[in-house]
């Protein structure tokens, strides 16, 4: 059997995650985790999208781990401390209860299982500026969904080089009620998940988005 680009990219995505605990965080031996991720290759290897390539701002594909994997809830403070550039570790200025109330929003449907597939992501840049509110109605528009936390903190665990200087993003699809709008961007070389008001625009930070999610089959 030919090893496609795209299984040594899934390779590669199973090794970051790996790497960043995420086995761990499931109660799974890494041989596990990886086994209970392998039937996701086959969606992957047969959506043409994953193997396409649209310019700086797009990722093909993102292997993520459920907020509840196997009814473990993956604590994202942890999840985020475990991502870096280079060697600078991540954090959350946020508390773990406080990022515990953050939910997908009611028109995005998260897949359940232990993980599944985000498609066709891009980080957002044609969104610097504009406010995270303005931001969502335009890609609920072109059919695109915002990213949750668990996504976003996938994307930059899988590709760190995504999360740039003056081209950091929000996290749309992740709400606890009020209007705060969560999102990453570069804090002191960290990774650093934070919030802005949903009303606010900020010239460094777009909003990132995905043509879709499948599923565990």
């Amino acid at each position: 059997m030919t090893t496609t680009p795209t299984d040594i990219e899934f390779d590669r995505q199973i090794g970051a995650l790996t790497a960043a605990g995420y086995p761990a965080m499931t109660g799974l031996s890494d041989a596990d985790f990886a086994a209970a991720l392998e039937p996701l290759r086959a969606s992957v290897l047969a959506h043409p999208e994953c193997a396409a390539d649209h310019g700086e701002d797009h990722i093909p594909f993102v292997l993520v781990v459920a907020r509840t994997a196997l009814g473990a809830s993956i604590d994202a403070h942890e999840a985020m401390s475990r991502t870096a550039l280079g060697t600078q570790q991540g954090f959350a200025d946020l508390e773990p209860a406080e990022l515990a109330a953050f939910r997908p929003i009611e028109s995005v449907e998260v897949p359940d299982g232990i993980g599944y597939v985000l498609l066709d992501i891009d980080t957002g840049s044609a969104y610097l500026n504009v406010t995270p509110e303005a931001a969502l109605a335009s890609l609920t528009a072109k059919g695109r969904t915002g990213l949750t936390i668990e996504e976003g903190i996938a994307l930059i665990a899988v590709r760190p080089d995504m999360l740039r200087k003056n081209k950091c993003f929000s996290l749309l699809s992740s709400r606890c009620g009020d209007k705060r709008v969560p999102a990453l961007w570069i804090s002191k070389r960290r990774p650093k998940l934070g919030w802005c008001w949903n009303g606010n625009p900020h010239t460094w930070l777009g909003s990132a988005s995905t043509g879709g999610r499948l599923p565990l089959p």
